[in-house]
């Protein structure tokens, strides 16, 4: 993730929904949002005034108090003032600075983003298998837009950008609203038995849908020509470039990098590439992930409601059999039998009987020994003291044994260096173990900025040819190992 300069400043138009005064900064702004939405852009300090006197809230409200609110929020960059010179009569008319107040652009965007958000749980998300048969519809007009004029490529290219939107953020939405803990909750409930049915039928139209238009938009993803995609997106981008923009100049190469952008999200969404899957699969296969946690937990609900029916009906038989007996002894019996003895004697022993005849009784069979230990914590057992064995010997055939076995590791080694080269693209049936030391020599060289290691021995070396492209094969008795053609170079 690359972090623009732009995520490191704070964003003051934010400011006035959580200050002090918000209760009065919040009003304004949406009173100069609903006029904005009348397309009455412009309006004074006085009407501001009027219209907020209107509500019981501001009953207390006053001029100066306004004065310092619209004053507030012109600093932090919520609205623009101008000075009104049409009616200026005289000098001192023009020094008490009659303003108008508008409403900056990013204010607008930050209310809209309000307003959707105090309607969160009013509007609730839905998924529109409608909107892929239409992406599908409009890329399959892709062929002949290069064709059309650029005002009809532009609408084309708007239509398509906003059903693609539209599809994710709603999918995204309301598979939250599926994985949520509220739903979580709600699944485990007996009322949630009731309209199970409907959200599986509707999860399932939707895979349906997707399976349908998802591969048959995959298909027109690869028909296309990319020259022709290449050079009709670059028209749109120059479309773009030309809309004049009174406040702000966009740089070519950032609406460029947009235009191409989105195209590659939208066919990475649908189409995928080499590396990874489409999106689209992924959301085939979370989509029937949520049926089938739908479906298991609707079955867990099932079997614990017939397991409380199906227990009532066998209390319901043991009491009719209690009920039969014919006396208090037999009831008693039919207890044990039911229910278990009240109190089992358990006999712990027996690990190994000598026979498995069922006439053998418990006094039949050998004893079983159990050592009783102390309760105790300060118990321990008792050592059992032993004498000193003299182990120099073996210890110093063992020493010799390794010296010799190293040893005869380094002239093998030493068996494959040739004029104090080692070159990998020469070597040929060595030994596995041989093959690992090399390299291990070589892993320790390239983690090396200057290419340069030291074997056990003390012994150093740099590769000749770490930037190389030739590749070669490495042929050991457990298999082939391709890799670069490196050359280990020792020193003198």
């Amino acid at each position: 993730m690359i972090i623009e300069e732009t995520l490191r400043k704070p964003m003051l138009e934010a400011k006035y929904l959580n200050v002090e005064n918000t209760d009065r900064y919040r009003p304004i702004i949406r009173l100069f949002y609903l006029q904005y939405e009348k397309l009455k852009y412009w309006m004074y300090q006085e009407e501001v005034y009027e219209e907020l006197k209107e509500d019981p809230g501001f009953a207390d409200y006053t001029m100066e108090q306004c004065h310092q609110d619209l004053t507030a929020l012109a600093e932090w960059g919520n609205l623009l003032k101008i000075q009104d010179t049409k009616k200026v009569a005289n000098i001192d008319e023009f020094k008490n600075r009659k303003l108008r107040y508008q409403l900056s652009e990013a204010t607008v965007e930050i209310e809209r983003m309000v307003i959707r958000v105090e309607k969160l749980y009013i509007e609730s998300s839905s998924l529109e298998p409608t909107l892929l048969e239409r992406i599908r519809i409009n890329l399959g007009k892709a062929g002949q837009m290069p064709d059309e004029e650029i005002d009809i490529i532009y609408g084309w290219w708007n239509d398509l950008n906003n059903d693609f939107v539209r599809l994710n953020q709603n999918y995204q939405d309301y598979m939250r609203e599926l994985n949520s803990i509220k739903a979580e909750e709600m699944m485990k409930t007996k009322e949630f038995l009731v309209f199970k049915d409907r959200l599986i039928e509707y999860l399932r139209n939707f895979v349906r849908s997707i399976q349908v238009h998802v591969t048959a938009i995959e298909q027109l993803l690869k028909g296309l020509d990319r020259q022709v995609i290449r050079e009709l997106l670059d028209r749109i981008a120059e479309y773009e470039c030309s809309i004049p923009r009174l406040d702000m100049e966009v740089p070519k190469e950032q609406i460029f990098d947009k235009v191409k952008g989105r195209w590659k999200s939208l066919t990475d969404w649908f189409a995928g590439d080499d590396e990874r899957e489409s999106e689209a699969l992924r959301v085939f296969d979370v989509t029937n992930e949520i049926i089938r946690k739908i479906t298991r937990y609707a079955a867990r609900i099932s079997e614990m409601s017939n397991s409380g029916s199906n227990r009532r009906e066998e209390y319901y038989k043991i009491a009719v059999m209690f009920s039969k007996c014919r006396d208090i002894n037999e009831a008693h019996r039919l207890a044990a039998m039911v229910f278990g003895m009240e109190r089992p004697f358990h006999l712990k022993g027996l690990d190994e009987r000598k026979t498995e005849s069922i006439n053998s009784g418990v006094f039949d069979e050998e004893p079983s020994v159990v050592t009783v230990m102390p309760r105790v914590r300060t118990y321990k057992d008792k050592a059992h003291r032993t004498d000193i064995v003299d182990h120099s010997r073996e210890k110093e055939e063992m020493r010799l044994a390794a010296i010799q076995r190293l040893e005869d590791e380094r002239k093998l080694l030493r068996s494959y260096i040739r004029d104090n080269r080692i070159d990998f693209k020469n070597l040929s049936g060595i030994e596995p173990h041989v093959r690992d030391v090399f390299l291990s020599w070589l892993s320790k060289a390239l983690e090396q900025k200057d290419l340069r290691g030291k074997t056990q021995d003390g012994q150093k070396y740099y590769i000749e040819n770490g930037d190389t492209k030739e590749r070669c094969m490495l042929k050991s008795s457990d298999g082939v190992l391709e890799m670069p053609a490196y050359v280990i170079k020792f020193e003198e």
